[in-house]
């Protein structure tokens, strides 16, 4: 799934500082981390589950740095079936 997400403000500036203070690589690493920790707050993934899935992430963004695999703009996609944005 690609989700666009528009920061403004203090959550745009936190985002920043945390990528620049170097606890995360990239907006996308820092976000999913956010979100994957909302996920063990409200009980709807474990401890154990979680770290799958970050194993799972970091390999994904591995494969991307080393063009393994790439990602196609959503225009794109929407154009080749038709749909539009």
């Amino acid at each position: 799934m690609e989700t666009v997400v528009r920061l403004e403000g203090v959550v745009e500036n936190v985002l920043e500082r945390l990528i620049e203070e170097g606890y995360y690589k990239t907006k996308a690493e820092a976000i999913r981390a956010g979100i994957l920790e909302l996920g063990r707050e409200y009980a709807l993934i474990g401890g154990r589950e979680a770290s799958l899935v970050s194993r799972r992430i970091e390999e994904m963004e591995e494969a991307l740095k080393t063009g393994k695999k790439k990602l196609i703009p959503v225009e794109e996609v929407a154009k080749k079936s038709g749909v539009k944005i």
